[in-house]
C-alpha cells in the first residue's frame, strides 16, 4: 500500500485546511485510515480514524473542528480541519492499518500561526 498526503500549508488562527491521502497498491486489505500528528519534541499522537465501514474516532482535542471522511471511488481519505488553532500546528502524517502491517504516508506540514 502508497499513501500519498497533501494539503498542508500555513493558515491563520480559526481559518481551515483539508488534507487528502490518497491510497493505493492493495488497497481492498485497507481495515482502517488514520491521521496522527507530531508537533516539534512532541510523540506522535491520533487525530482521526476511520474504519472500512464507515466508523469515526477523533482526539478529544478535535472533535467538533475536525472531519475525517473518505472517497471509495477515489481511494482517498479527507481530513477537513476548521478553526485551526496554534497548538495543532504539527506534522500531520496519515496511515493505513491493514491485519498484519500498518502502513505510512509521507507527513505534510500544518502550520497555524498569524
Amino acid at each position: 500500500v502508497q499513501l500519498q498526503a497533501s494539503g498542508g500549508g500555513l493558515v491563520q488562527p480559526g481559518g481551515s485546511l483539508r488534507l487528502s491521502c490518497a491510497a493505493s497498491g492493495s488497497i481492498f486489505e485497507i481495515k482502517a485510515m488514520g491521521w496522527y500528528r507530531q508537533a516539534p519534541g512532541k510523540q506522535r499522537e491520533l487525530v482521526a480514524a476511520i474504519t472500512s465501514d464507515g466508523s469515526t474516532n477523533y482526539a478529544d482535542s478535535v472533535k467538533g473542528r475536525f472531519t475525517i471522511s473518505r472517497d471509495n471511488a477515489k481511494n482517498t481519505v479527507y481530513l477537513q480541519m476548521i478553526s485551526l488553532k496554534p497548538e495543532d500546528t504539527a506534522v500531520y502524517y496519515c496511515n493505513a492499518v491493514l491485519v498484519y502491517r500498518v502502513y505510512w504516508g509521507q507527513g505534510t506540514q500544518v502550520t497555524v500561526s498569524s
